[in-house]
């Protein structure tokens, strides 16, 4: 653990205590965003060709990729496309934070690469 987790995961706490779950995904990124860098376009390098249109839900600090899911049951796709943000951006870190569980606790998980 570190520093700039914990902090990303305590303000994702304090915003599921504060809306509760099930509301939509956009809301929970509306809330986090007071703090946190919005949406950020990554690009892709396929065969030396470069293709746009991967979109992060949130960045911080240049260094933590930050994922957000609302739903009650975490498809295994979601830990697929928060690795395959890791490897198109070169970083190490990524938090997937799914607001739909009953405690916010239960909806973190931190991902390194």
């Amino acid at each position: 653990m570190d520093a700039l987790t914990d902090k990303i995961t305590g303000s994702a706490i304090e915003v599921h205590t504060i809306l509760g779950c099930g509301l939509l995904e956009s809301i929970y990124e509306e809330a986090l965003c007071v703090e946190l860098e919005r949406q950020v376009s990554v690009d892709v390098i396929y065969k030396g060709t470069t293709i746009k249109g991967q979109r992060l839900d949130l960045l911080v600090e240049k260094q933590v990729i930050v994922e957000l899911k609302s739903v009650s049951l975490l498809p295994a796709v979601a830990l697929a496309q928060v690795l395959s943000y890791l490897k198109a951006t070169g970083l190490k870190r990524a938090l997937l934070l799914n607001f739909g569980e009953k405690r916010m606790v239960d909806g973190i998980r931190r991902i390194s690469n």
